[in-house]
């Protein structure tokens, strides 16, 4: 499901806004909403919920990374779904001014972990895996302050409660 009034293109199995869009601002580590109030979940992965063991740290790397007001561009993966059961748009959020993908960074930073809905794998999937499986061997975010969090990149990741 695609909205029609954004301008798009499509190369490789990849949808993309072509003009920047403006962060609203950050409402926890895997969500974020736009200023023209719609909301954008971050897909292929997955952050620990604000009660649990990272969740407020996620969030704050989300928020360094993007600051209100931050120029975005919104890529969607035409192997995926484009919305949730709850209307968010999935999408890949990349900065407009270095093209930074922030999934890619959260998973690389250890701040989140890749998360395949329903057993669906999107183009960076392997690369998500890659990074995660490396962040957890160097202990860096979610894997160094929760031990004992699973890998499974298909179910939600779980930090456990907040110590």
């Amino acid at each position: 499901m695609r909205r029609r009034d954004l301008p798009v293109c499509e190369s490789q199995g990849v949808v993309a806004l072509v003009a920047a869009v403006a962060l609203g601002y950050v409402v926890d580590g895997d969500t974020i909403r736009l200023r023209n109030r719609q909301y954008v979940r971050l897909v292929q992965i997955d952050t620990p919920e604000r009660d649990e063991c990272f969740g407020a740290r996620a969030t704050r790397a989300l928020k360094r990374l993007l600051p209100p007001g931050t120029a975005i561009r919104l890529v969607a993966d035409s192997r995926l779904d484009h919305v949730d059961r709850y209307g968010r748009l999935l999408r890949y959020v990349v900065r407009a001014r270095d093209g930074l993908d922030l999934n890619v960074e959260l998973v690389r930073e250890g701040a989140a972990a890749p998360y395949f809905y329903d057993g669906d794998r999107g183009r960076y999937a392997r690369l998500l895996q890659k990074l995660a499986l490396r962040a957890r061997a160097r202990h860096l975010g979610l894997w160094g302050a929760c031990p004992g969090t699973g890998v499974d990149f298909f179910r939600g990741v779980d930090t456990g409660r907040r110590r």
